[in-house]
């Protein structure tokens, strides 16, 4: 892959404060992307919120591609498919929003969150959640790097998905877009905590 080549990752934030206040700003997960070059050069950041246990996480990263307005991203990663509490990410709308590939990758086995859903929600809630998560592309196992990575993709098939993975994880097995954008969320996250406090 030409060293040129760029990918937006999204990652997340959130750390849940003791006293819990359903009004509180910490209620909200910080969302960060990063642009980064196939040569690993960050190439623009990005920040947005989403709600803890809501079903806004979509719309931000929505919000978070307008922001970038890059058409030069040929890719976008995502770090999670469940972030902030089971706020979903719809791949399907994502993969509209952003017109080009869209992979979204995970670190560990799973039996899937059907279980962890029904035991969290209820009624609408429920139903809402399973419709966008029964809508997700399957999760393939991959290796990047000699390490297992678990990755959904809508936009590609899974060569290419294998070579945006690879192309883009010089070490180990988290892809440099995702690296940068979560240790940007989670700076972004600690100057919100620390702004808060004064």
């Amino acid at each position: 892959m030409k060293p040129g080549v760029r990918a937006l990752g999204i990652a997340e934030s959130y750390r849940r404060d003791h006293g819990h206040d359903p009004t509180s700003d910490r209620d909200r997960s910080t969302l960060a992307g990063a642009v980064v070059r196939a040569d690993c050069v960050v190439d623009g950041l990005a920040y947005e919120r989403c709600r803890v246990g809501g079903t806004d996480a979509t719309d931000s990263v929505g919000s978070l591609l307008e922001t970038v307005a890059r058409p030069d991203v040929q890719y976008v990663l995502l770090g999670a498919i469940a972030p902030a509490w089971y706020n979903f990410f719809d791949l399907e709308r994502i993969h509209e929003a952003a017109a080009r590939p869209v992979i979204a990758v995970t670190f560990e086995s799973s039996s899937g969150l059907e279980a962890g859903l029904c035991d969290a929600f209820s009624g609408a809630e429920l139903r809402q959640r399973l419709a966008v998560y029964r809508r997700l592309p399957s999760r393939t196992e991959l290796t990047v790097n000699d390490e297992t990575v678990y990755a959904r993709y809508l936009g590609c098939d899974r060569d290419e998905a294998v070579s945006v993975l690879r192309a883009f994880t010089p070490e180990g097995g988290r892809p440099e877009p995702l690296r940068v954008a979560r240790l940007a969320a989670r700076a972004g996250d600690s100057y919100a905590d620390t702004v808060g406090a004064e």
